[in-house]
């Protein structure tokens, strides 16, 4: 059996975590990575090609499915799109979908292929143990950021993790994060930076409150086996406000290089903050911002901007709580425009809009050097989901 991977600048770190899934298992597959339709299309019809993808990339994904169909090719898809709406991927031309956590399910297409047990695999229901399967693979070179856990227990009503990847937090034990990046120090990896949706969360009973001791444990095992430098609490391990303590910082700044923070804020309106199911109020994120700033880190703050539901007042009770933390905690603002992504709870109010005060205010801001992010480009994107979410 032969298998493409559709690679996209959106979709690497999927096609490490299932490729090293596959090889894992020694199956009898030849795996090739391609980067182009019209490298695709050199490939004798008898290849499985494969898609990962999200909800802005549905156009030119359903563009190429069109084309490589007619010509007979068998495709599958999975990752957050095909997850919020299977059915939809299906009429779009793809022969089977992947719902949820993949590994496991990819596995079972390869080893049965050509299937004969239904068209959408249900990584949903049967979520799969992150020991269970390499974080990267190291015989390919393929690295990427260790996921340490997956799953988040919140609900925030933007954001499709909840749903993609369960509420119920899973981990990957300290033994195998370290075995792994042992065996990348080999092949001269040795850095380390994680996935997570609260890195400071790692191993806690509740996915909020720090195990600092797992924590160091963890730290202090990477230090051992050669890695050299380590990013803990920066993208794409960010962390909630909530998990925020003197003792987890004081631990960790003994080990880590990084003497930033990115910490979720999303939005300096407490009325907001409820709308989007946050869980925290406005003095969490504060008290956060404080003791990082006291432990001699640099606060990035994640705001999302042009809520469809937001008021003049939400927008300016923003603009001052990031004024407010600028001055008190030297904050870097990190910013994006809200997007409808499907099967959230926010989705049916549509895309961001951003008023000519938004313009004016993070104008000012990224002039000043004191923002960042990619919210120009994200008023784009989020019609395009709007669009996608509508359809589907």
């Amino acid at each position: 059996m032969k298998i493409i991977f559709r690679k996209s600048k959106n979709n690497y770190y999927s096609i490490v975590s299932l490729i090293s899934a596959i090889d894992s298992r020694n199956l009898d597959v030849d795996i090739y990575i391609e980067n182009s339709l019209e490298e695709v299309l050199k490939y004798p019809k008898d290849v499985v090609v494969a898609y990962s993808f999200m909800s802005f990339d549905f156009e030119w994904v359903k563009k190429e499915a069109k084309i490589l169909k007619e010509r007979g090719y068998t495709l599958i898809a999975g990752g957050p799109h095909p997850t919020a709406d299977p059915e939809g991927v299906l009429n779009m031309g793809f022969d089977y979908v992947f719902t949820g956590d993949g590994e496991e399910n990819i596995i079972k297409f390869i080893e049965d292929y050509p299937p004969d047990n239904g068209r959408i695999y249900d990584g949903i229901k049967n979520r799969v143990s992150l020991d269970h399967y390499p974080p990267f693979n190291v015989e390919r070179e393929m690295f990427m950021p260790i996921e340490i856990a997956r799953g988040c227990p919140f609900a925030c009503g933007y954001c499709f993790t909840p749903y993609l990847a369960g509420r119920k937090i899973r981990y990957r034990s300290i033994e195998s994060i370290i075995h792994y990046a042992a065996l990348g120090v080999k092949k001269g990896r040795k850095i380390a930076r994680f996935i997570a949706s609260n890195s400071f969360g790692y191993m806690s009973k509740n996915g909020v409150t720090p195990n600092v001791e797992a924590i160091e444990k963890l730290l202090y095992g990477l230090r051992k086996v050669g890695i050299e430098d380590i990013f803990f609490g920066t993208f794409p391990s960010d962390v909630r406000p909530e998990s925020v303590t003197r003792e987890v910082l004081r631990t960790i700044k003994r080990y880590i290089k990084n003497r930033s923070l990115i910490i979720g804020a999303q939005t300096g309106s407490e009325r907001l903050l409820k709308i989007i199911n946050r869980g925290h109020d406005l003095e969490t994120v504060e008290r956060a911002l404080e003791i990082a700033s006291l432990e001699g880190f640099t606060p990035h703050v994640d705001f999302i901007f042009g809520f469809p539901f937001e008021t003049k007042e939400d927008i300016q009770k923003t603009f001052e709580f990031i004024e407010k933390i600028i001055r008190k905690y030297n904050a870097k603002i990190h910013a994006h425009t809200f997007m409808p992504l499907p099967k959230t709870p926010l989705a049916k109010y549509g895309a961001g809009v951003l008023t000519r005060e938004h313009y004016k205010f993070l104008g000012r801001l990224s002039g000043s050097g004191y923002m960042d992010g990619y919210w120009h480009k994200q008023q784009d994107l989020a019609k395009i989901v709007e669009k996608v979410s509508k359809a589907g």
